[in-house]
């Protein structure tokens, strides 16, 4: 496995403050400033729901990783990601990440080992530690018979 490895994507604009997300081989997303900007659009992906999406979505597939070679045996997994945008010092930021991932095992055993692994995917994900936004997470842990 190499050590450095690259993503690329293109955005285009379309109209007004709407365009489009896309990377080979990948479906297209449709993009816009978020409706709390001047001439921002609603119901459209933003920078900022693909910012905190893509510490939620790194939170998942660490947690997956470590999960398989842990071998966790879990039911469910689900998360939510929530960013907090604010100003500080002027300037609008990203200064917050919640995320609330609910992960669903067979047995309290599964239970103490899922909460221990969603923590240290959380320290673990890279994602998350090249953010400079604080990352809260809240995991509920639910045992199912």
């Amino acid at each position: 496995m190499d050590d450095i490895f690259y993503y690329e994507t293109k955005v285009t604009w379309k109209e007004g403050k709407i365009g489009e997300l896309s990377s080979d081989g990948m479906d297209n997303i449709t993009i816009a400033t978020p409706p709390e900007f001047p001439g921002g659009v609603p119901n459209v992906w933003s920078p900022e729901h693909l910012f905190a999406a893509s510490a939620n979505i790194c939170l998942m597939t660490t947690f997956l990783a470590i999960a398989e070679n842990s071998k966790l045996n879990f039911i469910s997994f689900s998360s939510k990601g929530k960013g907090k945008v604010e100003k500080v010092d002027g300037k609008l930021f990203v200064t917050q990440i919640e995320l609330s991932p609910n992960i669903i095992v067979n047995n309290e055993h599964e239970k103490e080992r899922a909460l221990r692994i969603i923590e240290k995917s959380e320290k673990a994900c890279l994602i998350s530690r090249s953010m400079k936004s604080e990352i809260i997470l809240k995991p509920e842990i639910i045992v199912q018979n």
